[in-house]
């Protein structure tokens, strides 16, 4: 058995868009079954995001705590931002999104994780990476509005956050995911061990 996920995409025999939004849509599919059925499937189309853990000397996490209206909560969670541009370099997203929430640049950069969100509704992929060696952005800060201008920022030791989110007490995806990663790659082969930040991402190709 290879423990690794494939691409694989069953026959479409109708398509709709019911909804068009500013950055997502709603795509309805129906979709031919291996027994010969036609399912229907209605999900969100995303462009994808880009999510940065940001680790300093002190072994702290950049948290920022912004109001999510879905969920009706203030949640604790790294910085990250959508891939508004097709084909664009995720690295440069995360390193735009970093600068943008929490005016700060990093000197080492490494693919922490990939994942997708919620892959039985929405087409979401997030790339999830190690950012080190932080120092202050050169410039003036960039101007925040809506939610985010409401945003509180933190620096967390990484244990707490660990202790956090097994007590269920966080609950941000790429928060979650990139904690637990973090911590699962220094008790394996360390953080050396990480792929490239220009690693491929065959869910999102992007150009060098």
């Amino acid at each position: 058995m290879e423990l690794q996920d494939t691409p694989e995409e069953w026959r479409v025999v109708a398509t709709t868009t019911p909804f068009q939004g500013n950055k997502t849509s709603v795509r309805t599919d129906d979709v031919a079954m291996p027994d010969g059925t036609v399912a229907r499937r209605d999900y969100q189309v995303h462009p994808g995001s880009v999510a940065v853990l940001a680790l300093d000397e002190q072994d702290r996490v950049l948290l920022l705590k912004q109001y999510r209206h879905p969920v009706r909560q203030k949640l604790w969670e790294i910085p990250a931002g959508l891939l508004d541009v097709p084909g664009e370099n995720p690295l440069h997203a995360a390193q735009r999104e970093l600068y943008e929430e929490a005016h700060v640049k990093a000197g080492d950069w490494r693919v922490l994780t990939d994942v997708y969100t919620t892959p039985g509704g929405c087409d979401e992929a997030v790339r999830i990476f190690l950012a080190r060696d932080l120092a202050e952005a050169e410039g003036e800060r960039f101007e925040v509005s809506e939610e985010e201008a409401d945003m509180e920022l933190a620096r967390v030791p990484l244990g707490d956050l660990v202790r956090g989110v097994l007590a269920g007490e966080l609950h941000n995806n790429c928060l979650v995911v990139g904690v637990l990663s973090l911590a699962a790659a220094r008790a394996g082969d360390g953080v050396d061990a990480l792929r490239a930040a220009d690693a491929p991402w065959p869910a999102r190709p992007f150009e060098a």
